[in-house]
């Protein structure tokens, strides 16, 4: 009989007070063994109710950003020996129920990488709150970075994700930004290392609570993650010249 694998949810957390409660009672028990919260030094009661609630909780003592507070959680659930890291957004936008099937996925050895997408029909994504700009940047972005990457992803730009053990120990994960283009680098690095990426949909449901960067920082996040688009792909081809 297989050795059940050890599987921890990590949640990087920033002033997610009013949806933790919602977000952690959702996260299937009989599935995730720890659930560790990383608090981003909120300013309301984010690391406090953390605490009520049994979590394993760290917290920066000084605000460091949304890649930072990632490599945080990284590092915890690889020091607690975990063998499927799970990382959903505390902000309740993605149904933590569908964390099971990522977690099977990748015991049955399906895929390495399991994504949440949002994006399954644009009728539904809109339905689910998806701003109209948001939408079609992610539609744009996505559909450039399974171009240069050579993948066919329905997005790449989700804040529900698992991962096994070895891809987050051969990815070096502490170079990469430590703000929200972080998610990008983390995903073109795990192409070039060649893990199994696979994905799963996700209800899209977008509230005022819901975490977001703005509609400026929207525009940087959007210009440096073709930036690493076009890194990726022109170190390919002059890989493939050589």
């Amino acid at each position: 009989m297989n050795k059940k694998l050890k599987v921890i949810a990590v949640l990087p957390a920033f002033n997610a007070e009013k949806t933790l409660e919602k977000t952690v009672g959702e996260i299937p028990k009989n599935i995730v063994d720890e659930i560790i919260l990383v608090d981003d030094s909120s300013t309301d009661q984010t690391f406090d109710l953390a605490r009520k609630l049994n979590l394993t909780v760290s917290r920066h003592d000084q605000n460091k950003g949304y890649g930072a507070n990632q490599k945080t959680c990284y590092h915890l659930a690889l020091e607690k020996d975990a063998d499927i890291i799970v990382m959903i957004h505390p902000d309740y936008q993605y149904d933590p129920k569908v964390i099971k099937y990522l977690v099977s996925f990748i015991e049955e050895g399906y895929a390495e990488v399991m994504l949440g997408t949002r994006i399954r029909s644009r009728k539904e994504a809109l339905a689910g709150g998806m701003p109209l700009y948001k939408y079609f940047a992610n539609r744009m972005l996505t559909f450039l970075e399974n171009v240069l990457s050579g993948y066919n992803l329905s997005e790449w730009h989700t804040g529900l994700r698992a991962y096994k053990r070895e891809v987050l120990e051969r990815v070096n994960y502490d170079k990469f930004s430590d703000d929200f283009v972080f998610d990008t680098q983390m995903l073109f690095a795990i192409v070039e290392k060649g893990f199994k990426i696979d994905e799963i949909p996700v209800p899209v449901r977008y509230s005022s609570l819901a975490s977001s960067i703005n509609f400026s920082r929207s525009l940087k996040y959007g210009f440096l993650t073709l930036v690493i688009a076009f890194r990726f792909f022109l170190k390919r081809i002059f890989r493939l010249k050589k």
